[in-house]
């Protein structure tokens, strides 16, 4: 009998701390809009992404007008000049995409660039919150700027300007 009022207290211990788990979310937007570095990196990263579509942007302008002369001279042109013509604008059309796949791909100069500025922010983000998790006794953390539904937020569990206040920044 003594065993089964133990293990039935047990049992009850073990629910009542499974429930007495404390959540809490963050807003990672809110935070990196504070961040100084950040701000910073992206702004950066606006410049180089300006300056790369504006060197794709003079490519295809010049791509158009090589088409356009070709066309309208076409009917002067033998047939090997056509080729040699036609062999430029296909060797020029082939420069410009292998550049935009060397900017803009998916191991591009503006993703690693991006990697470079604004990983390390990420991960102080990231680190921040996992202390304040473990200190708090937190069982999960939300984000809701990541698309998170939620239909009601206490206020009060907003660790949002404790990351930023552990990570140095005052707001």
């Amino acid at each position: 009998m003594k065993r089964i009022v133990l293990t039935f207290l047990a049992i009850v211990a073990f629910t009542a701390i499974s429930f007495a788990q404390k959540y809490a979310f963050v807003d990672t937007e809110y935070i990196l809009e504070n961040i100084p570095a950040y701000s910073a990196a992206q702004e950066q990263l606006d410049q180089l992404s300006v300056q790369y579509q504006n060197e794709l942007e003079a490519i295809q302008a010049e791509l158009e007008q090589m088409y356009n002369d070709f066309r309208a001279e076409a009917v002067l042109l033998s047939d090997d000049m056509k080729r040699k013509r036609e062999d430029v604008i296909v060797s020029k059309e082939k420069e410009y995409r292998s550049l935009q796949q060397k900017y803009f791909g998916r191991e591009g100069d503006l993703f690693k660039k991006r990697q470079g500025l604004v990983k390390p922010i990420q991960d102080d983000i990231y680190n921040a919150i996992k202390d304040l998790a473990s200190n708090g006794n937190y069982a999960v953390i939300f984000d809701k700027s990541g698309g998170l539904s939620m239909l009601y937020t206490d206020p009060k569990y907003n660790l949002s300007d404790q990351v930023l206040e552990k990570m140095g920044y005052n707001n």
